[in-house]
């Protein structure tokens, strides 16, 4: 053998048979099979519920014994993991003003922050901690009978010490207790970071298991085990409950391939449960009677049971609230909004309330009282997705636009007649109908598009690079969004019905005058109201000067409109002059804005921004694209139908 040449030999120093080595990698082989084998020794597939901290214990606390589990008390923890993207600390910042927010304590007052070791915890300095992480963990605990405890905090200061030695790591977090609802819960914010600064990342088994298990230990041993009395009585009261159970729970797991389940059990006490929720089943639509004591249940059993539990939260939610305000209106509770249909036909009205339809997803709902008559429900999507609406505003609320729009499936064909690119010189000389602000809607799609999670590419000449399956990115794109966003919401005024009868300003009530074919009203709740504040419009028009007394009524002057918005923006411009100091100059049609957008001016023909100059300022209409070019330079071209704005330097895309 040459020094450049060495074959290893396997086995015992000396053997120069080769069986030996040939048995111990067939070893190999088998023990690496094994590992991914559907019928060998390790038969779990990999599905990464074991990676992070608190995986064994998360396991170890899931086997423990379902019948023992009735005797303790229960505890519900929700989790959620938010990813910390550029916008992550804003997101975290909003989270922290909502969960602090007034009327959540049993007085009535604002949320009390606090941590592991302070009572008032510092939630900016929280957040400062937070700058840098890549996610972070927010929970929702609420422990069965909560409300026995007078305090909270003890309770929750228990629970995390003990979550931190079973992950292994000290953990920084706040949390706020809320008694506003009828299950006392609280709100726990934690860090995505473990003590040595490395991102926490905990085991999905501990998040399905062990958080939840570990509340309701903490619980039995404050409050004692449940007794008999307490478990049976809550037991009977499920079996007339429209929503999912434990009994359905229980049902669901003994049900065969054909859906066929038993309503025999050697417990008398049990076996009157099944029965008797078979039978409620039943008067739902829900199961069918067979022979000799058995049933078969619905395929949808566990949907619609959940469905029905949230629409009975619907309608205990307007009942309150229409009782609280001493309103009597007709009501319907509305179905859920599919991605793949349109939407209902808008719904204008005044706000009566908005609030929280799910705190774990923080999910907010507008209860509106309809032009119709009717008081509606209407789920508007996530927290930041509406902004803020003033007490008594009237609104219009239309669906989201669901799905593939023309837009995309423009983009779509000009790149696959330009080699997979777009841009809009590209969409010019594509279509030479097409508009320059046409063509940058597109672009502006492509923007939000990208924001939005899609793979997009800008190349270096300020084209895009467009890819085969652009149109199922835009579906993916308009499903997610119609997630987060359901509906569209408009004010038509921030200000009450009662303050548009007389003002010297165009209004909603102006505009519904003007229009030919203007809202449906009935002549009964809000719609009444609505009646008559357009009756006495009309009068106050025909004393200014501004109708004329017609057939129908008053019909109003040509120039009514514009004379009235011009009044409102000359006597705000005003004002706006005398605290600045400067002088205003009226942009007009044709004519460029451009300086520095300082703030929007809320008025009641609608919002305006302010554009200041060195020396002077102009007001012009207002889009929520803006908000966060505060303080920046902005430039646009006025029109006749509102403003093409040019942000900066960004690529002369404009907002028209």
């Amino acid at each position: 053998m040459s020094d450049d040449e060495f074959e290893p030999k396997l086995g015992r120093i000396g053997n120069k048979g080769g069986k030996r080595g040939a048995r111990y990698a067939a070893r190999v082989v088998l023990a690496a099979r094994l590992a991914g084998s559907k019928t060998g020794v390790r038969n779990r597939r990999f599905d990464g519920s074991r990676i992070g901290r608190g995986a064994s214990m998360g396991r170890l606390l899931s086997s423990r014994d379902r019948f023992a589990g009735l005797r303790a008390r229960r505890a519900v923890v929700k989790t959620r993991l938010v990813r910390l993207g550029p916008k992550g600390l804003a997101t975290a910042r909003a989270h922290l003003r909502y969960i602090q927010r007034d009327g959540v304590t049993r007085e009535g007052s604002p949320g009390e922050l606090y941590a592991r070791d302070h009572d008032i915890a510092d939630g900016k300095s929280f957040l400062e901690r937070c700058e840098g992480d890549r996610h972070q963990f927010r929970f929702i605990v609420s422990a069965e009978d909560g409300a026995e405890y007078p305090d909270l905090k003890p309770f929750i200061r228990r629970l995390m010490t003990q979550v931190e030695e079973d992950l292994g790591t000290r953990l920084d977090w706040v949390a706020v207790d809320h008694f506003n609802t009828g299950h006392p819960h609280t709100h726990i914010m934690l860090r995505g970071v473990d003590d040595a600064g490395k991102n926490l990342i905990i085991a999905r088994e501990y998040v399905a298991h062990g958080f939840r298990e570990r509340a309701a230990e903490l619980a039995t041993l404050d409050l004692g085990p449940r007794s008999d009395r307490e478990i049976e009585a809550r037991l009977r009261h499920e079996v007339r409950q429209e929503r999912f159970t434990s009994i359905d729970r229980a049902l669901v797991r003994s049900i065969d391939a054909d859906r066929i389940v038993a309503a025999i059990d050697r417990d008398p006490f049990r076996q009157s449960l099944r029965a008797g929720r078979l039978r409620k089943l039943h008067d739902m639509g829900l199961a069918e009677p067979l022979a000799n004591g058995r049933w078969r249940l619905a395929e949808d059993l566990e949907a619609t049971l959940r469905t029905m539990a949230e629409r009975g939260d619907i309608i205990r939610t307007m009942q309150r609230e229409l009782t609280a305000r001493r309103l009597a209106r007709s009501w319907t509770v509305p179905k859920p909004l599919d991605a793949g249909r349109a939407g209902p036909e808008a719904i204008v009205g005044r706000v009566i309330s908005r609030g929280l339809a799910d705190e774990f997803r923080d999910r907010h709902y507008l209860l509106v009282d309809g032009v119709d008559g009717q008081a509606h429900y209407v789920d508007i999507g996530q927290a930041g997705a509406i902004g803020p609406l003033p007490e008594d505003a009237i609104v219009r609320i239309v669906a989201e636009n669901s799905g593939i729009r023309d837009v995309d499936r423009k983009v779509a064909e000009i790149a696959a007649a330009n080699g997979g690119r777009y841009s809009v010189d590209l969409h010019l000389r594509h279509d030479p109908s097409a508009t320059q602000a046409f063509a940058e809607a597109h672009v502006r799609r492509l923007e939000a598009m990208r924001r939005g999670g899609a793979r997009l590419e800008r190349v270096p000449d300020g084209s895009w690079a467009i890819a085969p399956d652009h149109l199922d990115q835009a579906a993916a794109y308009a499903a997610k969004q119609l997630r987060e966003r359901p509906v569209r919401v408009e004010i038509l005024s921030s200000a009450p019905l009662a303050r548009l009868v007389d003002v010297d300003a165009a209004t909603l009530l102006d505009t519904q005058l003007a229009a030919r074919d203007g809202l449906v009203i009935r002549d009964e709740g809000f719609g009444r109201d609505l009646r008559e504040a357009l009756a006495a419009r009309r009068q106050w028009l025909m004393e200014q000067g501004l109708a004329d007394e017609g057939t129908d009524g008053a019909c109003l002057r040509t120039s009514a409109l514009a004379t009235l918005r011009r009044r409102e923006l000359l006597r705000v411009a005003t004002g706006i002059s005398n605290e600045l100091g400067k002088a205003f100059v009226e942009t007009r049609s044709g004519e460029t804005a451009a300086g520095v957008l300082r703030r929007r001016v809320d008025t009641l023909g609608g919002p305006l921004a302010l554009v200041e100059k060195s020396r002077e300022f102009t007001l012009v209409p207002w889009r929520d694209v803006l908000e966060r070019r505060i303080g920046r330079q902005v430039s646009g071209i006025m029109r006749d139908d509102g403003i093409n704005w040019r942000l900066g330097r960004e690529r002369g895309l404009g907002i028209s």
